[in-house]
């Protein structure tokens, strides 16, 4: 854990200057997901992931980096984070869904052994009204 604590409305700074393609999430949205006692956030001071463990799995929910800190492994540092959390919470199983054509993202995903494990088309609505697909990946702590 990094010290820093979670502030929503950091978060949702974060997360708008991350993406620009997708709905960015508010401050109210990062403050009702932060209350719950299974939600849990990996923090640097230029991004965060975020996500939920409840028995046994954990889901990344987000995971955003500003573009002035890409490329410099702080997303593959924060992922890292996330995965060892959700191991230190008891999770087995960890999943996300990342959308088609987030090609660094699944290029970060598959370097640290994510796998597809699905496809929900046109999951994603882009702002130009366009749909994207979401992509289903696993990780798995076990051998069932």
């Amino acid at each position: 854990m990094s010290g820093i604590v979670p502030d929503p409305t950091v978060l949702a700074r974060i997360h708008a200057a991350s993406f620009d393609n997708m709905r960015h999430w508010s401050a109210q949205e990062f403050e009702e997901l932060l209350a719950s006692p299974f939600v849990f956030a990996e923090m640097a001071e230029q991004g965060f992931a975020l996500g939920r463990e409840i028995a046994g799995e954990s889901e990344l929910l987000t995971i955003a980096v500003l573009p002035e800190a890409r490329g410099q492994g702080l997303g593959r540092a924060l992922l890292a984070r996330f995965e060892a959390a959700s191991a230190a919470r008891g999770a087995q199983d960890l999943f996300l869904e990342v959308a088609a054509d987030n090609v660094s993202a699944l290029s970060l995903y598959r370097g640290a052994g994510w796998r597809e494990s699905g496809r929900r088309v046109g999951y994603y609505d882009r702002p130009n009204g366009q749909k994207q697909d979401a992509i289903g990946m696993l990780k798995q702590f076990r051998n069932d």
